[in-house]
């Protein structure tokens, strides 16, 4: 076989390399830094969750669950989000449980975009929205969120519909930022999107992380747009197991039986004994009921650590992110001054710039405070040296 330049496989994600979150961790590992990049707790789960999982194991939960997800799990998330959001999906035909927040996501996309399809999407935001609808042939369209508070600036929102708009993806609580939409930017947008046929991909995996009282403004809750959307969760996020890559998606019946067609195809169905266990312990909403205080209390620790350092803090009020602008300390770019402070000071971090395509460098680098607080104490005892 002739090896010539022909034969090299042209690549469908040409702009796409190793993630920032796989640089920034593994330069964290080489220097020895503590890892506030990459967003994911460094405390472990309940022993009771643990303890049902290797119940069900045991029990001989291991083979295929249905490709929908055990309808067990399904009923329980159907009694949750009426306990939350006041809205009781169908278990049987508008849940599907997926492995995780991100091929939820996916399966959304794939689901709707098609070749020549414009999907909007907020800046900065999440890194797997833009491959996902670009690998099914879709344009990604940029809305900066407001550079002072990373709300939704809504004229610009609607300057960027056009006749090929087919969806707009919502994240909330927001990840990089921390910010949270309200009621009154889910009723804008609802009057946005009315008489147009536009769907909804609303990215809630940090539904739970919610601080200083607020009540999480889930599409769920907001019946006009809830008939146009995709709503995804993560358990990863609430139950502290990250790498357990359980989520779900609701949406109605006609976009569900859309979603399923791709989700069986993509992954058939999600590990089996996480769904048993987790169907057990959704009967009990103390834990995700309590989560709301617990981060808080993590948000204010590392808020109040963080006053003996020279950064200044935007306000988080969601997730487990907090921003921190540095841009009176340097004028470094922040993926520079990111690579400096783990090599240098040994605490790593993710530059905001790269949650934009154009690479907007506000001076501004993400913190997860989802840690112990011993960690967060001596992360900052360094921080304290710049």
């Amino acid at each position: 076989m002739n090896h010539t330049q022909s034969n090299i496989l042209p690549s469908k994600l040409p702009n796409v390399g190793t993630t920032i979150f796989t640089v920034m961790s593994k330069l964290a590992q080489e220097h020895k830094a503590i890892n506030l990049g990459q967003g994911f707790p460094d405390f472990n789960a309940s022993p009771d969750i643990i303890q049902l999982v290797t119940k069900a194991m045991q029990d001989g939960y291991n083979q295929y669950a249905p490709m929908p997800g055990t309808i067990d799990l399904r009923e329980q998330i159907a009694i949750k989000t009426e306990r939350m959001y006041g809205y009781a999906p169908n278990p049987d035909t508008e849940i599907t449980v997926t492995s995780g927040g991100t091929e939820a996501l996916y399966a959304a996309i794939s689901a709707i975009v098609s070749p020549g399809d414009e999907v909007i999407v907020l800046e900065p935001c999440y890194d797997s929205y833009v491959p996902a609808i670009e690998l099914n042939g879709g344009i990604p369209v940029y809305v900066s969120l407001s550079s002072d508070d990373f709300s939704i600036n809504f004229s610009q929102l609607q300057s960027a519909i056009t006749s090929r708009t087919r969806a707009i993806i919502i994240n909330t609580p927001h990840n990089p930022t921390g910010t949270t939409l309200t009621q009154k930017d889910l009723q804008f947008l609802a009057i946005l999107l009315r008489d147009r046929n536009i769907y909804l991909i609303s990215d809630e995996v940090y539904e739970h992380i919610i601080f200083d009282g607020q009540q999480h403004q889930s599409v769920l809750r907001h019946a006009e747009l809830r008939e146009r959307s995709f709503v995804i969760s993560s358990f990863g996020k609430t139950y502290h197991v990250t790498g357990w890559k359980l989520g779900y998606c609701i949406a109605p019946r006609e976009l569900s039986t859309e979603f399923r067609k791709v989700h069986q195809y993509l992954t058939f169905s999600s590990f089996t004994p996480l769904q048993i266990a987790l169907a057990e312990y959704l009967r009990n909403p103390e834990p995700y009921e309590s989560l709301p205080q617990f981060y808080q209390q993590k948000r204010d620790f590392f808020v109040n650590l963080m006053q003996q350092t020279r950064f200044s803090l935007l306000p988080s009020r969601g997730s487990y992110f907090v921003l921190a602008s540095y841009g009176h300390i340097t004028d470094e770019s922040d993926t520079d001054y990111a690579i400096r402070l783990t090599k240098e000071i040994g605490v790593a971090t993710i530059p905001l710039s790269v949650f934009y395509s154009n690479k907007t460098d506000n001076k501004l680098l993400r913190f997860c405070f989802a840690k112990k607080e011993e960690t967060l104490e001596r992360a900052v005892e360094r921080l304290m040296k710049i």
